[in-house]
């Protein structure tokens, strides 16, 4: 296959060691809801209010400037519990695409590492039953931040392991975390990016086409290459043969939140891919954001029922060669039916 492109939380423990290797991320689900049902984090309400009116931080603020705000953590449970809160950097799996919170053990590159929690958060926060605790922080902008969009969060870890079980000779024990997303932008010149990427083909088949449904997966990679947030907007199609369509290409939302300078790889289903024809696959992905925001890459395969193509010439080489043998044995029997020259008889005359 080819491909063009046209321009445009578990945290487990091993003996009460972490067992998150560098550069993964935590599971998103936690981060993405900032509430698992025991704890959850939240900007803080305002004044008399009992509920957050804000489901995560958006902040905007030039170089060198500093930006004041609070977080809260609330304790749905009817037990106290212990946290260790920290501020970190965000970014997308690599498979999916998920919004995840880098891991506490890693140190925070970008505006996790701009935030200054508030002095009760420097070692552990504990939270009584049903009660909740309020954290100011600041974020400080350094004078040398690009500007664009900046995406981290503010986590709670539960400092109590869960879930002990045996993997071999190891007892492994889980950590959860709940974290609510930060979003800053940083004024300056925006530059929405966005490039379809090495789109692929993977496709199975019955031996027989009338015993059952081809089917395929299309996968290609988006890449966000501008410095803004990006929410895809993707449509996959495909033709065959004289420009006939295969498959409709109307564009919907990923419910993805792609990150500056993040690739992450998709993939998507097609049921009823054909069973023999010349295919071109094209993507397209854009955003409703920015309208004129738009990449475009192909990948051309040949749908060919191999095994029933093999049966087919197997049957055909054994027809062919039925008949030179048939040929070959009437040629036989030809000749030794013919009588022999007389001639002694020609000598007499």
């Amino acid at each position: 296959m080819r491909s063009r492109t046209r321009p445009p939380s578990a945290y487990g423990l091993l003996l009460g060691l972490l067992l998150l290797g560098a550069g993964l991320f935590l599971p998103a689900a936690p981060v993405a809801a900032a509430d698992n049902g025991t704890w959850a984090v939240f900007p803080t309400p305002p004044a008399g209010a009992a509920t957050a009116d804000r489901a995560y931080f958006f902040h905007q603020g030039a170089a060198g400037t500093t930006v004041d705000d609070s977080v809260t953590i609330l304790n749905s449970s009817d037990t106290e519990l212990t946290f260790r809160v920290f501020a970190t950097d965000a970014g997308n799996t690599p498979t999916g695409g998920a919004f995840a919170l880098l891991p506490v053990d890693r140190k925070p590159q970008d505006v996790g590492a701009w935030v200054a929690l508030g002095p009760q958060a420097a070692t552990t926060v504990t939270v009584p039953p049903k009660g909740r605790k309020d954290i100011p922080f600041t974020v400080k902008v350094p004078q040398d931040a690009v500007p664009g969009d900046h995406v981290g969060g503010i986590a709670a870890l539960n400092t109590a392991l869960e879930g002990a079980r045996q993997d071999g000779k190891v007892r492994v024990a889980v950590q959860r975390q709940v974290g609510a997303r930060l979003y800053f932008r940083v004024p300056g010149p925006l530059a929405p990016g966005l490039s379809v990427e090495d789109v692929r083909v993977n496709r199975s088949a019955p031996v027989l086409p009338w015993l059952g449904k081809a089917r395929a997966t299309v996968s290609y990679t988006l890449v966000n290459r501008g410095n803004v947030v990006v929410e895809p907007r993707v449509a996959v199609s495909a033709r065959g043969l004289f420009g006939r369509t295969l498959r409709d290409g109307s564009a919907r939302e990923l419910k993805l939140v792609l990150l500056p300078g993040r690739r992450v790889e998709l993939t998507e289903p097609w049921p009823d891919a054909p069973q023999s024809d010349r295919v071109t696959v094209t993507v397209v992905a854009g955003a409703a954001a920015y309208p004129d925001l738009a990449s475009e890459a192909e990948a051309e395969f040949l749908a060919v029922p191999w095994p029933a193509v093999g049966a087919l010439l197997v049957l055909a080489g054994t027809g062919v060669t039925v008949r030179v043998l048939r040929r070959r044995r009437g040629r036989a029997g030809g000749d030794a039916a013919e009588p022999a020259p007389d001639l002694a008889g020609a000598r007499a005359r």
